[in-house]
């Protein structure tokens, strides 16, 4: 598999969405539930050691158990999380809507995000659209987002489709592309700053 650098991309965060105790720890577990969150760990520490934010977002959702502060609204315990990561907590599908995120990435310089987490087609999904149409170039961890299977589909087949979906999405006109996740090549990912 060919390894893709994001040298030409400056300012780059990773964003770590809603791997909370409470939407991981279910019978049955999210497809490829461990497998996920150790490449997410992998990804992290990547983006850690080249001085890329890792952002790690939290759904708020009071009806489904997910009260900030609660055990189901914590992160998954399997997660490496380092006091200096960013928090972010959002009550709706959209990391957006109604949240400091679009502001915190402004004030870091960042125009290129690398995505991963849960849910594929809810939350994970929803902030690609949105960050797409904010002008964001995105790199989706084609093997670092997962769901629960459905009755019409396997938490499988939903992350095949939307990595196929993401990669052919051209009218926002920014480039969004769903690469394995050891096929990220940090080492020239120019760290997030308030300088250009």
């Amino acid at each position: 598999m060919p390894i893709v650098n994001i040298a030409e991309r400056t300012r780059t965060a990773l964003l770590v969405i809603d791997v909370q105790h409470g939407l991981f720890a279910t019978t049955p577990a999210p497809y490829q539930a461990a497998a996920v969150i150790e490449r997410i760990n992998a990804l992290s520490a990547h983006a850690r050691s080249h001085a890329v934010p890792v952002i790690f977002i939290q759904h708020v959702q009071p009806s489904d158990g997910l009260l900030a502060g609660s055990a189901a609204w914590a992160l998954d315990a399997r997660l490496q999380v380092q006091a200096h990561d960013i928090r972010s907590d959002k009550t709706t599908p959209d990391s957006f809507l109604r949240t400091s995120l679009e502001q915190t990435l402004a004030t870091l310089g960042v125009r290129h995000l690398v995505l991963c987490g849960y849910a594929t087609e809810f939350c994970v999904d929803t902030t690609v659209r949105r960050a797409a149409a904010l002008g964001y170039d995105m790199t989706l961890a084609a093997d670092a987002h997962t769901s629960h299977d459905k009755p019409h589909a396997s938490g499988a087949r939903i992350r095949e489709h939307h990595n196929a979906t993401w990669s052919s999405m051209r009218s926002f006109g920014v480039r969004i592309e769903a690469i394995d996740s050891a096929a990220i090549d940090w080492r020239h990912a120019a760290p997030a700053s308030l300088a250009d």
